[in-house]
């Protein structure tokens, strides 16, 4: 089997994984979601209007104000549904799959042993920079 073939081996193990499957579940379940869509809509509106007085000559600090207030409520309402906590559970559990799948191979690549190699967790405390716990 060459290499191409492998790879196309690993995609199917990938796409069969339990990670994947929950991922693609929880997108669906998200953008099934009216409640979930119109908060997305909603906040697509607030943040127009946010960058809309941002662009003004003479801006408006008190409209200003109110319009980052009122995007600001609509992210949280939007990171409270349900919905949107599965899919973003999923989509990180998938990431740390993902990364440490292309970790490995990167190490592979880079000549460490295919048989030892793995990611090295190394914890700053900052969760934003973060490859994901091991």
């Amino acid at each position: 089997m060459d290499i191409i073939e492998m790879t196309r081996e690993l995609g199917k193990l990938i796409q069969a994984d339990e990670s994947y499957i929950k991922l693609h579940e929880a997108e669906k379940s998200a953008d099934s979601d009216e409640t979930l869509q119109n908060l997305i809509k909603e906040f697509n509106l607030k943040r127009l209007s946010v960058n809309t007085e941002n662009a003004k000559v003479q801006k408006d600090p008190e409209k200003l104000k109110k319009y980052n207030s009122e995007m600001q409520k609509a992210y949280a309402d939007i990171m409270s549904n349900e919905n949107m906590i599965a899919y973003n559970e999923a989509k990180q559990s998938f990431d740390q799959l993902t990364s440490r799948v292309l970790t490995i191979l990167q190490n592979c690549i880079a000549g460490d042993d295919p048989e030892t190699t793995d990611v090295t967790a190394s914890c700053t405390g900052s969760c934003s920079t973060c490859g994901g716990c091991g």
